[in-house]
């Protein structure tokens, strides 16, 4: 049964938080990315909670994770790039400026926990000037509770292990990019490009 899940208990929602903010300070230093990258961020909140997927919604443990999330990457100027769930067709919430940027067309839906999920409605309630885009290829990506974001993500995408292993209850894996290798076995590679 769909429903949305309130969670209250502030050690719980704490713990989120501080997974959250381990996970992606992890991940930033690990994938390399910088000022301007784009971060892509799936996220089942049922599943952070123990429920599963679509399942048990939950505002309080997105907003929770959004500002951990946020709160690293924000000052580094990193974008969020939040994945809506299957219901809008894995759509993309982002700053308005960087689909100007990315010469991205926008689309026209406003996420809500059960259509979109909770964590792309809170991006869209806490950016700047959100907007909603079909498609975007971001330098690294999150994946919180088996959301399947690779299809958001840069050729070639290459697996991060990262210690923290998941953020409540759910799985986290974590990808970067890379460019790609042309040329093959006499060309040569700029290491930098790794």
């Amino acid at each position: 049964m769909d429903r949305i899940k309130e969670i209250t208990d502030s050690k719980i929602l704490e713990s989120i938080y501080n997974d959250a903010v381990a996970a992606t300070t992890e991940l930033i230093e690990k994938s390399g990315l910088g000022d301007g990258d784009i971060l892509v961020v799936g996220c089942s909140t049922s599943e952070v909670t123990g429920d599963t997927i679509g399942s048990a919604s939950s505002v309080d443990v997105a907003k929770t994770l959004f500002k951990g999330i946020y709160e690293v990457t924000s000052p580094k100027g990193i974008y969020i790039a939040a994945q809506c769930c299957e219901h809008l067709n894995r759509a993309i919430i982002i700053e308005k400026e960087v689909a100007k940027r990315e010469r991205l067309q926008i689309v026209n839906v406003v996420p809500q926990p059960k259509a979109g999920g909770s964590f792309a409605t809170t991006a869209y309630n806490n950016f700047k000037s959100p907007v909603a885009v079909e498609h975007i290829k971001a330098q690294a990506g999150m994946d919180i509770g088996d959301t399947l974001i690779g299809m958001h993500l840069e050729e070639v995408a290459v697996p991060l292990r990262l210690n923290k292993k998941k953020i409540g209850e759910a799985r986290i894996v974590c990808a970067r990019t890379r460019a790609k290798f042309i040329g093959g076995e006499r060309a040569v590679y700029d290491e930098t490009l790794l």
